[in-house]
């Protein structure tokens, strides 16, 4: 479904499906042998949403024919998997890092289905504030609710579009920008235009005082690069051929969604803001977290880069 400016979306839908992709990768990690994040409430998700797409990443066998058709396809799942695995690790790290500090204020913008405030471990007293469009939020509520989960921090729900007045909507639900604060942009970017980019990022300044914590999965350099857009394009058309096959449904491509193009360096504007700013390619976290991706699937992960900082003056002098 191609994006127009004020289009909207279910969970099953255009953007929201891709969070429910990560749930069943959530899901497909918590239940192997030994997982690097645990997410009880993943299942949950996917269960609530029947079958669809996003139902490829579970850890249940694929079909012998798709395989056949697709040899390269088990590797695929595993990695992005790992991939997901790893990226939920780094945003938990990072929050955890921050409240250890003091910090009793997180947001989460475009939350999707991320359950970290009910499954991660928050100091007493940490209020998360969870930004997404109203029906996602809705889903997710519903779902939790009907599983009997409790939050384990102060849970506030600020459904509101991003490309929106969200500063006015996180602050009437409460948040005070005169306090620290500790922020996540994960699986965003590519789904916000360059302006809209950039709009993100000027209004978190404007909130997050001295002391406050970012961590964002960012564009990386070869976002646009025409021969690994090509080869990316190429691989994921024929695994969502696999996909629609598999659930019976409409073959998607989820770059359909991205908005290709230029971009501002995130980790060199926050710099340019007072932030002490790190970097890592999707390589260099996964080993890490002591994963990787084989070579014959290495397109499969996006061409991101996780960008993690602390903002250390309030204003540039």
């Amino acid at each position: 479904m191609p994006r127009t400016d004020n289009d909207s979306w279910d969970v099953t839908e255009s953007v929201g499906s891709t969070a429910l992709g990560v749930a069943a990768a959530r899901a497909a990690e918590t239940e192997r042998d030994q997982p690097l994040i645990e997410d009880r409430f993943a299942p949950m998700f996917v269960e609530a949403a029947g079958t669809g797409t996003w139902t490829m990443f579970s850890n249940a066998p694929l079909p012998a024919e798709l395989v056949d058709e697709n040899p390269d396809l088990p590797a695929w799942r595993h990695a992005m998997i790992d991939y997901m695995a790893c990226r939920t690790a780094f945003f938990d790290d990072a929050f955890l890092a921050a409240t250890d500090t003091g910090v009793r204020q997180v947001v989460i913008l475009a939350a999707g289905l991320d359950a970290r405030a009910w499954r991660l471990r928050w100091p007493v007293g940490t209020t998360v504030y969870e930004l997404d469009q109203p029906k996602v939020l809705e889903f997710k509520s519903l779902t939790l609710r009907q599983g009997g989960a409790q939050p384990t921090s102060i849970q506030v729900d600020v459904p509101v579009d991003l490309r929106q007045d969200w500063p006015a909507a996180l602050q009437a639900a409460g948040f005070d920008p005169s306090a620290p604060s500790a922020w996540s942009a994960e699986g965003l970017l590519p789904y916000l235009s360059a302006r809209g980019q950039d709009l993100l990022f000027e209004r978190i300044q404007a909130l997050a005082a001295s002391g406050s914590w970012i961590a964002v999965e960012a564009v990386g350099s070869d976002f646009l690069d025409p021969d690994r857009i090509g080869r990316r394009r190429a691989l994921m058309q024929r695994y969502d051929a696999a996909l629609a096959k598999l659930n019976q449904s409409e073959q998607r491509n989820v770059e359909d969604l991205w908005y290709l193009e230029p971009r501002t360096d995130v980790a060199a504007w926050l710099r340019g803001q007072g932030w002490e700013v790190s970097v890592s390619t999707p390589a260099q976290l996964m080993a890490r977290y002591h994963r990787s991706v084989p070579d014959n699937v290495k397109d499969a992960t996006p061409a991101s880069l996780f960008v993690s900082g602390l903002r250390v003056v309030d204003a540039l002098s």
